[in-house]
């Protein structure tokens, strides 16, 4: 037994690569739909099905997405307490979404073609 074999799967360290990767476009995706503040966007994230997200992860991301011009925010009332940042896709920030989604497509494609077992039914020539 080799020691990588001995090493327990953790899956949320998995998860938490993949994500890393996918987070700012996720965000962007979910921006289209309709502007949202932070707290609003990890509850998305965590409804899509990501698990935990925290407000530490998101909201620096935001702050760099708006630096890059991808979103813009807009300081809205809240009901509840003080003013809250509402977070908005910019028309660059569409462009980027869907050259990234092109690129994710691409990935996962080819990632999914090395992990899919050939089809040893079919008879060589």
């Amino acid at each position: 037994m080799t020691a990588a074999e001995n090493q327990p799967i953790d899956d949320n360290d998995r998860q938490t690569q993949l994500l890393r990767g996918a987070l700012d476009m996720c965000l962007l995706a979910l921006l289209t739909r309709e502007p949202a503040h932070g707290y609003e966007l990890v509850r998305r994230m965590e409804a899509a099905g990501f698990g935990t997200i925290s407000y530490g992860t998101i909201y620096p991301l935001l702050t760099r997405m708006r630096r890059l011009g991808l979103v813009a925010d807009e300081q809205q009332v809240s009901p509840t307490g003080p003013p809250r940042k509402v977070y908005a896709l910019t028309r660059s920030g569409r462009v980027h979404l869907d050259a990234w989604q092109r690129q994710w497509i691409r990935f996962a494609d080819t990632v999914g073609a090395i992990l899919t077992p050939p089809d040893h039914s079919r008879t060589r020539s």
